[in-house]
């Protein structure tokens, strides 16, 4: 088995570099290979704390776009730029969509979601909450996301992601699987791409 060592490579040089999450690097290494996102664009990253990809998104964006990042857990940074807001709460109610909506003030061409369950070591239960993780994703994207828009999610390797996949699959003109370097050795997660949501 692969040891945890949260202080890796990647770790260090997220401190080094200001970034408040070595995942920032993993949205970095995806950007790169795949244009997900552009200068002018609404994002929408569900499950942002600690707030590394939303430091990534505004880089990308620029201050013509807009950003709105959503978790149960309080973001403490502040971010330069007017256009980049971080909501406490939890996206599968209502409310809170209400005030994703408000920030971004039309429905975003682009969902993020690095998130991720917090894990019990108890398989079905674990199963279980990546299951409702991800179906609490999938039922945002009507409100969130624009017609020919793109979503980008972090998957757990089990059933339910794969079926998860499958039902994506079918409501973006395609899909793909993605790999990073920057993912920790050992690791069962890899991330969902698809493009053009049919809405």
């Amino acid at each position: 088995m692969a040891r945890y060592d949260r202080k890796d490579h990647y770790h260090q040089r997220a401190k080094q570099e200001g970034y408040l999450s070595r995942a920032a690097y993993k949205l970095e290494e995806i950007q790169a290979r795949t244009r997900l996102m552009r200068r002018g664009q609404r994002v929408v990253d569900l499950g942002c704390w600690p707030g590394g990809w939303l430091q990534v998104v505004a880089g990308i964006v620029g201050r013509e776009g807009r950003v709105v990042g959503v978790d149960i857990a309080p973001v403490e940074a502040e971010f330069e730029s007017g256009n980049v807001f971080a909501i406490q709460g939890d996206f599968t109610e209502v409310p809170v969509l209400d005030e994703v909506l408000a920030r971004l003030k039309k429905p975003a061409e682009v969902v993020l979601s690095d998130a991720a369950p917090k894990l019990t070591g108890i398989r079905n239960t674990d199963r279980a909450l990546e299951e409702a993780l991800l179906e609490g994703i999938e039922a945002t994207l009507p409100t969130l996301l624009a017609p020919g828009g793109d979503l980008l999610v972090k998957l757990l390797e089990c059933p339910e992601a794969h079926d998860f996949e499958v039902r994506i699959r079918k409501t973006f003109d395609q899909a793909k699987g993605l790999k990073t370097k920057a993912t920790r050795k050992g690791s069962s997660e890899r991330y969902l791409l698809a493009r053009r949501y049919q809405g």
